[in-house]
């Protein structure tokens, strides 16, 4: 009895002391800012328009004849037959085709520069092959006449990505294709960051070069593994943070880590991953690499072999960007067959894109698209243009993580939109009108809508 006296009586001095002590004092919360280079993009003036009596490519599989488009507010309004705005601008686009903006999911421009000139090449920090901390967004320059030559060619978004020397190379941005002089006027708001990383040659063949890991593909998949390793601990690190400070507690707060602070971003989804990558067991190590770690593999591009796995890409969910006919100039690149896009594509739930790498390609990016849909249609493929657009439209953006906002001829959607002169399929095929948000960006016919480079100005 005496005993069991003594507990309690101890118990309760205990409670008491307890209650007496004051909360730990706690330091502000430390918390990183996921955005600090925020988007300042104004939309454009624009008023309400209604395109009359087009052929309209939807992007979401649908062909309609003789169909009306209504932008208002810089949103799709409305799209079909015998459509009515009173206040609208009416232009006629009979005979024409509409289609959204075309989106490039894989584009240099800003960083590798037109002109090529040693001071504009800031797409590859070679000093590491993990650099995950640099972002290509550092390195855009918008009077790049680049950006110009692709609005020309109906391009209204685009991803610009670091280039493929790196494992992890660096974070992409998402732009939209307007006359800018700063890269915070380009960013499309609320777009996630792509994060891009690179399989096979380019990374062992540069540091291997160096007598540096990687030398090899093993090194390579090493390389990712214990970057992932270390984005592991850092994110429970600031996991165990946050949980320690809501619990009234005054953690020491982890040492912040750029490179880290990127892959983190991966682990939580808030980044998505786009992966330079050729070879069919690559992409599928990649797919286990993600499993491995927690997060999805995202987008393979370039993916010349993305025909031997469609059906493992269409399960995993994983797009693939590819190009209609670049092979042949490495060995990693040797094994393509021209029917890639539409032989991913023909897999229920694939993601087919089709992308430029190219400041050229990116041009006629419409024309790319249509060389795949004639190789595949000559060998058995019955392809249509109303199918074959969202390779450059819906699946792109959903590859980019914005096709709740663009992408496709949806009442609500940004009205991101081409009149084209003709069939986009068409060698003789021109964007004769472009539109971002509603905004006239482009008129082939209005010099007061070609916007001109300073760097260009007076240049002969």
């Amino acid at each position: 009895m005496a005993k069991q006296i003594r507990a309690l009586v101890a118990a309760v001095l205990s409670a008491a002391i307890v209650g007496c002590n004051p909360a730990e004092q706690q330091d502000p919360q430390v918390t990183i800012n996921a955005n600090p280079y925020p988007s300042t993009y104004q939309i454009l003036p624009n008023s309400t328009t209604l395109l009359k009596n087009a052929i309209v490519l939807t992007g979401t599989g649908e062909r309609l004849d003789d169909a009306d488009v209504l932008i208002k507010d810089g949103k799709i309004s409305a799209v079909g037959q015998q459509v009515v705005a009173d206040d609208a601008v009416v232009v006629d686009a009979t005979g024409k085709w509409v289609t959204p903006g075309i989106i490039d999911v894989h584009s240099h421009l800003g960083v590798y520069p037109s002109p090529n000139a040693e001071s504009h090449n800031d797409g590859n920090e070679m000093t590491n092959p993990v650099t995950a901390e640099v972002w290509a967004e550092h390195s855009v320059w918008p009077q790049d006449p680049g950006f110009n030559r692709a609005r020309e060619g109906g391009i209204t978004t685009l991803q610009i990505l670091p280039g493929s020397a790196n494992l992890i190379g660096g974070r992409g941005v998402t732009l939209k294709n307007v006359p800018a002089a700063t890269m915070q006027a380009m960013k499309f708001p609320q777009a996630p960051y792509g994060l891009k990383m690179a399989c096979g040659e380019n990374p062992k063949n540069l540091y291997g070069s160096r007598k540096e890991l990687p030398m090899t593909r093993m090194g390579n998949m090493a390389g990712y593994r214990t970057a992932f390793i270390q984005a592991t601990e850092y994110k429970r690190a600031w996991d165990k943070y946050e949980a320690d400070y809501a619990a009234g507690k005054n953690p020491v707060v982890p040492e912040r880590d750029l490179m880290k602070d990127t892959l983190k971003g991966v682990l939580e989804g808030d980044i998505l991953i786009h992966n330079h990558c050729y070879k069919a067991e690559e992409m599928a190590m990649m797919i286990d690499l993600g499993k491995e770690f927690g997060y999805h593999a995202g987008t393979f591009h370039h993916a010349v072999e993305a025909y031997k796995v469609a059906d493992l890409l269409a399960e995993n969910g994983n797009c693939a960007a590819m190009w209609p006919d670049w092979w042949g100039f490495k060995l990693e690149a040797y094994d393509m067959v021209l029917e890639n896009v539409a032989m991913v594509d023909a897999v229920k739930n694939s993601c087919a894109i089709v992308h430029s790498d190219s400041g050229v390609t990116i041009q006629r990016l419409n024309q790319e698209t249509a060389k795949i849909m004639h190789a595949a249609n000559e060998n058995g493929f019955e392809l249509a243009e109303q199918h074959v657009i969202g390779w450059i439209t819906s699946n792109a953006a959903k590859s980019l993580g914005i096709d709740d906002k663009t992408g496709s001829l949806e009442p609500g959607k940004n009205a991101d939109v081409v009149i084209w002169n003709t069939n986009p399929f068409s060698v003789y095929a021109q964007a004769e009108k472009v539109f971002i948000d509603g905004a006239k960006v482009y008129d082939r016919q209005d010099p007061a809508y070609q916007a001109q480079s300073d760097f260009m100005l007076g240049q002969q």
